[in-house]
């Protein structure tokens, strides 16, 4: 990080938690000082239309935020830009004092996206927390769950958890497939990942097979959950953008192809 000067220049991502500002739905564009940035803390995390793309230091300011969640219409390098930028500022607000010794830390250069104590100089890189997404399928129906969190919206989507330590990928889909709904599932195969900056995750995301069991849901996390046709009308689903809704479409296309060739 360093102190912005009036001069620097390019578009700036400004953020509050998971919510960024724009100016007319745009990252805002100009100088440190038309911006009312000078002598706040920046640095540039890449590049955005061909300029700098400036991250600032989170500051109270009562400018308008938005969430990141509105801007997955975006092409997929500008959303992960974003995401980096609302993680590093989650990692660096979160960890202004040293794990090792409780001396204060300073950002560090793009070269070295991490935190190091001025006392004991140790150095902290940015925390990412790896989890799963998985779609599951039987035949020609694919498990969709409606979770507490999305109770309201009613959107149903695919099961999620986060990898606990000592754990693989794959044994994190059986166990969150088992702990959310009862069933055991085969046949898991890796399809792509995702930065997911609410506030610093990393989508893992998978298919599978139903293999045994009947659904019972966890209720401490699931309102509801149920096998849906993939070619009959379908509940409100993720956004498009998000891996949850590629892992749906992608299990809809095997259905389909599967009942071509049947």
């Amino acid at each position: 990080m360093q102190r912005l000067q009036a001069k620097d220049f390019g578009y700036w991502l400004l953020t509050k938690g998971s919510h960024l500002y724009l100016q007319q739905e745009k990252l805002p564009y100009g100088t440190a000082e038309e911006l009312a940035l000078t002598a706040k803390s920046g640095m540039v995390i890449g590049e955005y239309q061909d300029a700098p793309l400036w991250l600032v230091e989170e500051f109270d300011d009562p400018r308008e935020y938005f969430s990141l969640r509105d801007q997955l219409v975006l092409p997929e390098r500008i959303f992960n830009l974003l995401n980096r930028g609302v993680a590093l500022n989650y990692f660096w607000k979160t960890h202004r004092f040293c794990g090792v010794c409780g001396g204060e830390t300073v950002a560090m250069t793009p070269q070295e996206w991490a935190v190091e104590c001025t006392d004991c100089h140790h150095r902290t890189y940015p925390m990412i927390a790896p989890s799963i997404i998985v779609a599951v399928r039987n035949g020609d129906s694919i498990l969709l769950a409606n979770h507490a969190r999305h109770s309201q919206e009613k959107i149903y989507t695919t099961l999620a958890g986060f990898v606990e330590v000592g754990e693989t990928l794959e044994q994190t889909v059986e166990r969150e497939v088992f702990e959310e709904s009862s069933l055991k599932i085969k046949n898991i195969r890796y399809i792509g990942s995702q930065p997911w900056s609410f506030p610093n995750s990393l989508m893992l995301g998978f298919l599978a097979d139903y293999d045994s069991g009947e659904i019972r849901i966890q209720k401490e996390e699931l309102n509801d959950a149920g096998w849906f046709r993939y070619d009959s009308p379908l509940p409100t689903l993720p956004p498009q953008g998000t891996i949850a809704r590629k892992l749906i479409e992608l299990t809809q296309a095997i259905c389909a192809e599967e009942a071509i060739s049947s």
